[in-house]
């Protein structure tokens, strides 16, 4: 199986179109387009009864103390977590692609819905987690959601939009589930999967 993101070549740089956040005129961040970029996938085994698509980034600082505070840097050293972008399951066995925006176009403040959408079921993402202490943002976080690392961070972050075929309609999941109950449910039900990378910072430094 094979996929393919046309607005950057594997490995190369999101633009910020597609990213939650982008550098600033004033002060050093500000909310981007937000939008899902198109992602397409071929070359599908047989036996594909659905699919699953799984955004993650690795390179998430395990510690939060040195995140966005002036006068520190998150450490290239500190060790890493994953961080979902997006989770999407249940997308139909005829489908060969997402449009740009489809799934998000735009910050959406508290979040968006969870469920079934046209292009698969959607759990939620890691800003769920996120937010879950801001009054102005808390909420359920649905669907893709792209790149917004700290601005102070000493590495570049790197974003795996991962397709996987299944052999089953359905993973059975519904609610608030999220990218490791969603890996979880997929075992033993993968028939092949594809990767494309994409990478993304907000730290001068490293632009």
């Amino acid at each position: 199986m094979q996929i393919e993101i046309p607005a950057f070549p594997n490995n190369g740089r999101i633009p910020g179109e597609y990213a939650f956040c982008v550098p600033a005129e004033v002060g050093h961040v500000t909310l981007g387009e937000n939008k899902n970029p198109l992602i397409r996938w071929w070359d599908v085994p047989e036996g594909t009864k659905s699919f699953a698509l799984i955004v993650h980034d690795p390179d998430v600082p395990s510690k939060a103390d040195d995140v966005n505070q002036e006068g520190r840097t998150v450490p290239a050293s500190l060790p890493r977590v994953d961080f979902y972008h997006c989770v999407l399951v249940d997308i139909p066995a005829d489908l060969r692609e997402i449009p740009e925006g489809a799934d998000s176009s735009g910050v959406t403040a508290k979040g968006k819905p969870l469920g079934k959408t046209a292009y698969g079921v959607r759990g939620k993402n890691d800003y769920t987690a996120w937010f879950a202490g801001d009054p102005d943002m808390a909420g359920d976080y649905g669907g893709y959601d792209g790149p917004c690392p700290p601005w102070n961070d000493e590495i570049i972050h790197h974003y795996h939009f991962t397709i996987y075929a299944l052999d089953v309609e359905t993973l059975g999941l519904s609610g608030a589930f999220g990218g490791a109950e969603a890996l979880e449910a997929m075992q033993g039900h993968i028939l092949d999967k594809a990767s494309w990378v994409g990478t993304y910072t907000l730290n001068p430094a490293l632009l």
